[in-house]
Order: structure tokens, then sequence, then C-alpha cells
């Protein structure tokens, strides 16, 4: 792989970016606020998960026509999974698992939070369609600016991922840019309906400030409000938007949020497909040869977002779940130009560390040729300009 820019890792990369970045920002005249400090009791960083009990027995019933993944009942991946674990061996790990290992101090990381001056995104009109920027929020939510539009991955902000308010995975950090900080949210691409996915409060708030379009695997719209404008897609489809192409891509995970729909919905990412680029979303998934199969149909991604987190026991989580290793050979299979890791640091889901996925991809990255193009760490309210 040819050298496109020198690996520049984590919190060392954050530091340089930023200069990097104020200094474009500067060059161009965009002009960015600044949070202040004195609002942050006025903002939503975090809201109440909403009541959705319902969907934990719920079974939504509707006719897949034409999908070449699902057999008469539900969905499937496109690789097997292996023999050996079964469902019982999960609901094992479930009911004996510690989870609350993480130790962290919520409060302590919040209040640094808030006191931390960071720049706003921009509602950006008269923006490039070159000009391109990823916002890291927090989990798998992600802010994307391609030109003048804005688009939002798996947006939550929901303080549990669950189906009720104080139960199941806690947040343990804000999410990076507040509610009403966000710039108009053109399109919302929601890979799937896990809960730490799939946040009702979350597409609730943003339907009722933007009432924008969210694009989604098939049948994800049984579970959301009947007012919110959901276009469903299989493998492979695509929708235009505007001059750019949305196409839902496949992934190796699963779906379901009760004891009765599991895989009824489909999941998978997003890639986004512009005359300057390719913009890849993998949404949740495990490693598999989707990946080559993505890079060779679309082309190489100009940014790539890579889930790094939730995988430990391996043995459980290896089909549904990349670790850090996974991701970085997804990362070379894409041939992605950058990637930015997503999905860790922000609600303790499996048995890791807190800080193992980062600790694990950088030394995925030491032992790699020094050609290879970077793959980001960066903290939750951070940006990169790709």
């Amino acid at each position: 792989m040819s050298k496109q820019e020198p690996i520049v890792r984590f919190e060392e990369k954050t530091k340089q970016d930023e200069t990097i970045l104020d200094k474009k920002n500067h060059e161009n005249k965009v002009q960015s606020a600044v949070v202040p400090s004195e609002n942050v009791q006025q903002l939503h960083y975090r809201i109440d998960t909403e009541n959705c009990l319902s969907h934990t027995w719920a079974k939504p019933l509707f006719k897949v026509i034409g999908s070449n993944y699902h057999n008469g009942e539900r969905f499937f991946n496109q690789q097997r999974r292996p023999e050996g674990r079964s469902r019982w061996d999960l609901m094992k790990w479930l009911g004996t698992r510690k989870s609350y290992t993480w130790n962290v101090d919520s409060a302590k990381e919040a209040a640094e939070f808030y006191a931390t001056k960071r720049t706003l995104p921009q509602n950006r009109p008269d923006a490039d369609d070159n000009d391109w920027q990823v916002w890291f929020v927090s989990h798998a939510t992600v802010l994307v600016q391609i030109g003048p539009y804005n688009f939002l991955t798996d947006p939550v902000w929901a303080d549990y991922v669950s189906p009720k308010q104080g139960r199941g995975p806690k947040r343990v950090i804000p999410s990076g840019i507040a509610l009403e900080q966000l710039p108009e949210i053109h399109a919302v691409l929601l890979s799937h309906n896990h809960y730490d996915h799939m946040d009702l409060a979350s597409l609730r708030w943003l339907h009722n400030k933007f009432g924008m379009p969210i694009y989604t695997g098939l049948g994800n719209g049984s579970y959301l409000p009947k007012a919110f404008h959901v276009i469903e897609m299989d493998w492979w489809q695509s929708a235009l938007f505007k001059n750019l192409k949305i196409i839902y891509t496949p992934a190796q995970h699963g779906s379901g949020r009760g004891l009765r729909d599991q895989n009824i919905a489909l999941w998978g990412g997003f890639s986004i497909i512009s005359e300057h680029g390719h913009f890849f979303f993998a949404g949740d998934t495990g490693y598999s040869p989707h990946f080559k199969e993505i890079q060779k149909r679309l082309g190489t991604p100009r940014i790539a977002l890579l889930p790094i987190g939730a995988y430990e026991p391996r043995a459980l989580m290896q089909y549904m779940h990349m670790n850090p290793q996974d991701a970085f050979q997804a990362h070379l299979d894409l041939q992605a130009k950058r990637s930015l890791a997503i999905h860790y640091r922000t609600f303790q889901l499996t048995d890791e560390a807190r800080d193992q996925p980062e600790q694990d991809l950088q030394k995925a990255m030491k032992h790699s040729s020094k050609m290879v193009n970077p793959f980001y760490c960066i903290r939750e309210g951070r940006k990169l300009v790709v």
C-alpha cells in the first residue's frame, strides 16, 4: 500500500491534528464557535432513555420480498456462524459476568470534559463538496460533514442503552457534542436496532428538531414511530441524496431488541459515494470477507469508521464483534486512506478494560509496516478534516 500520510497515534495525534485543523480553518476563514462553559447546564450532552419495554417481547411482522439474505423468517449473515458456541453459552455469560469493572469516575470525567474549551461544528451551506469533516461524538455516533450536508451515524445520547432508564449499560462520559450544538442534520444513517445503536429518545429529539430522513436496514422501521421518515434498504441497495449515493452495505452481526425478534430486521453499514470520494461506516460487525467486497465494488474509502470495542470474551464475541486486530485488518482490506475508531469508551458492553481497545490497536499498528495508512483514535467532541 502506498504511503498516503504519516501514522499519528492516539493522544499525540490529537494535539498535532488540532494544530493542522486550526491552520486550515484559518486559511479557509472558517470560524468555529467555542463551547461556553456557563451554558453546560442548559445543554443536553446526555438524555434519559425512552421506555420501550414493549420491544422486549414484541415480534414485528412484515413481508420481505426479493432479498437474497432472508430465509422466509429471518435474515442471515453471508458467513455461517462457527459450530461450538450455543445461545446457552451467551446467556450463561450474561448471567454471571461482572458488568461494572471499568471503575470510571464519571463525575470527574464529566467535570474535566465540561471545563475543556472545544470548537463546535457549524452549518456550512456554502462548503465545497470536497470539504469533508468527521466529529467523534461517542460510541458509534459520528457527525459526518460532506460539503454542505450533515449526517449522523447511529445517534445515541441516552444515559442507558436498554429498554428503560436505570437499566443496562450506563454511559460513563458525556457525548462530545450536545444535541443543541449540532448543525442542521440532513440525514441519519442507522445501522441496526440494538439498543446501543437505535436510541428512540435521541431519534425522537432529532426528528422533532430536523425532520430528517432515517436510512436503515429492512424491517427496522417497525420499531420506530410512524411519524418518522424511514427509508429501509437491503444490502447493496442504494438511494440518492442530493448529489450523493447512499448504499447499505453488508456486516457480520445480528439484530434484535427482545426475546422473540432475533434477526427479524436487517443489520449493516453504509457507504456514501460522491465524485470526491467514498465515506464508509461499518456499523457493528465481526470480521469477514465483506470488507474486501466493499472495496472491490465501491472503491477505497477516503475515511472508514471501524468498531474496535466489545470483543471479550473472544470465543463468544468473535463472530459478532471485531477486536482491534480484526479492525486493523479490515482497515487494510478496505485500503482505507484513513480510519477512525468507534464503538468503545462510552458503554461497558463486554469484559475488556476500557482502555484496552486503544492499547490493542496500537500494538497491531506497531507491528505493521510504517507505510500503512493511519488509523486514528480521538476523544469525544474532536474532529478530523479528511
